[in-house]
């Protein structure tokens, strides 16, 4: 075998495994998107068929018609939306202060931040409920944000203080010749250069709350103050009868409450990569 066919050989088998992970990622959600577009009497008909015969979108009309449905819509928007914007908020401060001075027990309380996010939710879950129900906050949309930052926060700061860390100290030392304070060299110096690690935390912030379903299960009770993980479990309740799964609304609202965070990657994607290298090398 020449050097040019081990060459393409190489290329063929790389591109093969390429294709083979791509159909492995995509193709759940292509069976989501088929079945929510097939008519309930075609979901478990055989042999198997790869597009329905009668598309429809009786489903999207069910789960758009369904007003518990839309106001979890809404509980997710507000809830990730505001968990996003504190995680942001208080995250850019603590990581400032961690990542560019330097005082006695810096480094305890970077590690005790880190540790935050080995928890699993379970492991915390009673005490929160306690808390919650002590302070009157339960079946309230307050409960969700405030325990959603528990482990958003602490992820937020400990990424973003790799950011502050990795700027060169010129800039503020320039910054500081011309007369700025710390808090103008932060959000005028320092927030555009780590615009992507901003976006990046950001935006996996949004994606954490918007998906999270343990604690929206355990905080809230009335429709009217759940979220879409919990919408969509309670079809299997409310639209099935209790006697069988409702696959066609279920696989219509789980394609409605993904695009927005598909939409979300795509606007931002060129910022999240910059951020997913950027955050990784120092200097």
């Amino acid at each position: 075998m020449t050097r040019q066919q081990s060459y393409v050989l190489q290329r063929s088998l790389f591109y093969l495994l390429l294709a083979v992970i791509f159909i492995y990622i995509i193709f759940p959600f292509y069976w989501a998107l088929r079945s929510s577009i097939t008519p309930a009497s075609e979901l478990f008909v055989t042999p198997v068929s790869y597009f329905p015969a009668h598309p429809t979108l009786a489903h999207y009309q069910q789960v758009f018609g369904d007003g518990n449905f839309l106001a979890a819509l809404r509980n997710s928007a507000i809830v990730a939306a505001t968990v996003t914007i504190l995680s942001l908020l208080i995250g850019v401060l603590g990581s400032y202060a961690l990542g560019r001075f330097r005082f006695p027990g810096r480094v305890p309380i970077m590690y005790l931040i880190l540790s935050m996010t080995m928890f699993p939710q379970i492991a915390v879950l009673g005490s929160l409920f306690a808390l919650v129900s002590q302070f009157g906050l339960y079946n309230t949309l307050p409960a969700l944000i405030i325990t959603y930052l528990i482990f958003t926060l602490p992820f937020t700061i400990w990424v973003l203080t790799s950011f502050f860390q990795a700027m060169p100290r010129d800039l503020e030392e320039a910054a500081y010749v011309d007369g700025a304070t710390a808090f103008q060299t932060l959000y005028k110096v320092m927030l555009p250069l780590i615009a992507p690690g901003l976006v990046t935390t950001g935006l996996l912030a949004f994606i954490g709350a918007w998906n999270e379903f343990l604690f929206a299960l355990s905080f809230t009770q009335t429709p009217d103050r759940q979220t879409v993980p919990i919408a969509i479990f309670n079809f299997t309740t409310t639209t099935g009868g209790g006697f069988e799964i409702p696959w066609g609304p279920i696989m219509a609202a789980t394609i409605v409450v993904t695009i927005p965070l598909i939409v979300l990657t795509l606007i931002f994607q060129r910022r999240i990569l910059a951020g997913l290298t950027a955050g990784a090398v120092k200097g």
